[in-house]
């Protein structure tokens, strides 16, 4: 026992040097035993990063660590990056594979066609929340399992949506963009920068994330929107400070910022069009960690353009990672960056925690919690129906 837990501590130690690229991740992957599961998992590098804190498990070279974990029970683990094309390293192994992590940030579309052809595909894990990579009405008729790690990164994305709030509210990334330049124009960030109290915030969704969000916007004095498919119960509503709003389209233009905290789904792809901008307040600002195709791309844009949104932050995009031409990357008035608000070190620890745990209850035949199924059995979660 003495040896075998020395040999754990080495290869622990090994990792992040062994796992430097994709072709050494591959090689250093150990051959499944016979009973063993073959575990795959896409992530998205940490180049000269990955070594740099030993928390960042997130990135492909640091495998969430249970590399040493997995690999003492007998299973093979392969991790990489590259998951796009034909030819790429994740098609390699989709055909074998019992188990395929993924994650938002760095998205491995699992569509109808990778799962028809993945033959030993048993379950889909989401190292993080959302879901909408995976096509989940193929995966429900195939009968595989899929789940997520259910409020692990909330406390992350709810502080980041905060963030953007501020920052486009106060106008600060002209400000900062000034002082990193040698400028001082102070009249060029004063004109449009507002304080956050006494206006109205309107939360689209208002499930784990809406909720933090809410209550972290009670302090600052603002009046509080939201609207849900479930209205909270009252006592809840009082603690927030936040009064419910039925019809979606009477609450837009009460609203000088709107955030969107909902799912993407076939209703609601594309759902914030040119017509639904139009609704809002003149000078809107719009925030959204949710996902990036629930906007209409191009009508964000023109809307930014225009002036009728004053201010659009987020990091979601359509499609991940954006192309260099994608239009948010140059619209006026943006705080746009790559998909990182999930994705903190402390979303990485408890994200990571929860993908082992749900490992260990597979291995086991156990369920998972039940909080954190988005197919089970044939059926969709009932936020993605």
């Amino acid at each position: 026992m003495a040896m075998r837990n020395a040999t754990h501590q080495v290869v622990r130690a090994l990792e992040p040097s062994l796992t430097r690229s994709l072709h050494v991740i591959t090689l250093f992957a150990l051959p499944a035993s016979p009973g063993s599961k073959k575990i795959v998992g896409v992530f998205y590098k940490g180049g000269e990063y990955a070594g740099q804190n030993p928390n960042f498990v997130g990135c492909v070279e640091n495998a969430l660590g249970i590399r040493s974990w997995l690999e003492s029970q007998g299973h093979q683990y392969i991790v990489t990056d590259d998951k796009d094309g034909p030819n790429c390293e994740l098609e390699k192994h989709i055909a074998d594979a019992h188990v395929l992590i993924t994650t938002p940030f760095h998205p491995a579309y699992v569509s109808a066609d990778r799962i028809r052809r993945g033959k030993n595909l048993e379950l889909l894990l989401t190292a993080g929340i959302g879901s909408d990579h995976v096509d989940l009405p193929a995966a429900a008729a195939a009968g595989l399992t899929v789940a997520e790690v259910t409020g692990s990164n909330t406390v992350s994305v709810a502080e980041d949506q905060l963030m953007r709030v501020l920052v486009l509210m106060r106008n600060f990334i002209p400000g900062h963009q000034q002082a990193v330049s040698g400028e001082w124009d102070l009249a060029a960030v004063a004109h449009r920068a507002y304080d956050l109290q006494g206006k109205t915030v309107g939360t689209v969704g208002a499930g784990r994330i809406g909720k933090l969000l809410l209550q972290r916007l009670r302090p600052f004095g603002c009046n509080l929107l939201y609207h849900d498919r479930l209205r909270m119960d009252a006592k809840l509503e009082e603690e927030l400070g936040a009064t419910f709003e039925e019809d979606l389209d009477a609450m837009l233009p009460k609203c000088d910022v709107v955030v969107l905290n909902m799912p993407l789904t076939d209703k609601t792809k594309g759902m914030f069009n040119k017509e639904k901008i139009a609704k809002m307040k003149k000078g809107v600002i719009i925030v959204n960690n949710a996902r990036g195709a629930i906007m209409d791309t191009q009508a964000v844009a023109d809307a930014c353009k225009s002036g009728h949104i004053a201010g659009y932050g987020g990091d979601v995009w359509y499609p991940q990672p954006a192309p260099k031409d994608h239009p948010w990357r140059y619209m006026p008035n943006n705080a746009m960056t790559p998909h990182i608000s999930g994705t903190t070190i402390d979303g990485q620890l408890r994200y990571a925690s929860g993908v082992k745990d749900m490992l260990e209850r597979y291995f086991k035949g156990q369920d998972f919690p039940e909080p954190n199924y988005i197919v089970k059995e044939g059926k969709l979660a009932s936020q993605y129906q």
